[in-house]
């Protein structure tokens, strides 16, 4: 009888911990925590990184607007038909993303929110109001409908919330703590085997600007953003994915063709040339170290030209001096646009006379060749011309695509 009492004791005691052990897991699945808002007014975080706003906001003196269209008109016949054709400046400092998305003539003057020609995801690398939406209404919800469905909402210029975890801890004692705020971005690194979670430091800070600075296209009814990586990120590969899912942007109103649009493909660019494949990141050359007033280093939020911090930045690669690599940046470009140039005038007498050979009776069966070579020559050509650093981050590689 007292073994027995000895036993019972000794179990009950055993048996203590675990339902101690159930009763706190129950209540720690019972009440998941709640996610933190996004917070997308970036001077809510300047006291925290005083020297990181005041820098950020300095991108406001990046303020000359240049009009790409009057600087080279053969790019209204190549994009004949779009929106492009009517506007389209040079970039500008961060600063002016909300205004210059809001005054191009290529959202078409909308009278109402479900009026005019571009979806919501146009608004989507310009505001930490994007990732905020995301949070709150999902993906869906957020690219549903017309671009100017979004005006009320998108009010705060790309900042903080876009590239850092902002609600974090860490953020708060002063650590980057870098995150992928657009799902899509993750998607699409997870899809070019580079999970962001797994990623190390340094790919991590180019990963946040490859957010952005991507091709990319609106995919299905609701025309959300993807990035065409799925077969690769080199211009073939892409083009081999949008021909496989026949998908163009637009139909050149001349030559009747089936084209495709690039956009600012920096992150594809930069991974092909001799920066990305050393891992020297976009932060090192756009954002570097720099000392305030009392000497503490900080990133600079000024992304703007590495020659304009050169001892911060080139000079910790290079030997050559400043006068030295600008004389060959300087050459780089050069052979560029000249091949640039050539390039165009080759497609736009290829345009015109695919019109007028259309307008000679020519059967779509006759055009198809002749349309397939001006759909992939101009491809090539535009994601080498949309990527305005091209002759920084891969010269080699612009004059592979504008000779190919």
């Amino acid at each position: 009888m007292t073994r027995i009492k000895i036993n019972a004791r000794r179990i009950f005691s055993l048996l203590i911990p675990f339902f101690f052990f159930t009763s706190v897991h129950a209540e720690q699945t019972a009440a998941p925590a709640k996610p933190v808002t996004v917070e997308a007014k970036n001077e809510t975080f300047a006291p925290q990184h005083p020297d990181q706003y005041l820098s950020w906001k300095a991108t406001s003196e990046q303020s000359e607007r240049v009009d790409a269209l009057a600087e080279d008109p053969r790019l209204v016949i190549l994009w004949a038909g779009y929106p492009f054709s009517r506007d389209y400046n040079k970039p500008r400092g961060h600063a002016f993303a909300v205004t210059d998305v809001r005054e191009t003539l290529r959202t078409g003057a909308p009278k109402n929110a479900e009026d005019g020609p571009l979806p919501m995801a146009c608004w989507s690398c310009k505001s930490p109001d994007v990732a905020r939406l995301i949070q709150k209404d999902g993906e869906d919800g957020y690219f549903h409908g017309k671009w100017a469905r979004g005006g009320p909402e998108i009010v705060n210029n790309l900042g903080c919330a876009d590239c850092h975890n902002t609600a974090s801890p860490e953020f708060a004692k002063g650590k980057p703590e870098l995150t992928l705020s657009r799902p899509y971005a993750a998607r699409a690194m997870e899809a070019i085997g580079k999970p962001f979670e797994k990623a190390g430091r340094f790919d991590q800070q180019s990963m946040v600007c490859g957010q952005c600075h991507v091709e990319y296209y609106f995919d299905g009814k609701n025309k959300a953003v993807k990035f065409p990586w799925d077969d690769g990120m080199k211009v073939e590969n892409m083009e081999q994915y949008y021909d496989k899912i026949a998908f163009s942007d637009w139909t050149n109103s001349l030559s009747k063709t089936p084209m495709l649009k690039a956009q600012h493909p920096e992150y594809e660019t930069w991974t092909a040339g001799i920066h990305g494949k050393n891992n020297v990141t976009c932060i090192d050359c756009h954002m570097p170290k720099v000392q305030n007033a009392e000497g503490k280093l900080y990133t600079d939020h000024k992304i703007g030209n590495p020659f304009d911090n050169f001892a911060q930045t080139c000079a910790n690669c290079h030997t050559q001096d400043k006068a030295a690599l600008q004389k060959v940046v300087a050459e780089r470009k050069q052979s560029i646009n000249d091949l640039k140039i050539k390039v165009e005038d080759q497609l736009v007498h290829a345009h015109f006379e695919a019109k007028a050979a259309l307008d000679a009776g020519a059967t779509e069966a006759e055009m198809k060749p002749i349309q397939d070579d001006i759909r992939h020559a101009q491809w090539r050509w535009d994601l080498a011309i949309a990527s305005h650093g091209i002759h920084m981050h891969a010269p080699e590689e612009g004059l592979r695509m504008l000779g190919t």
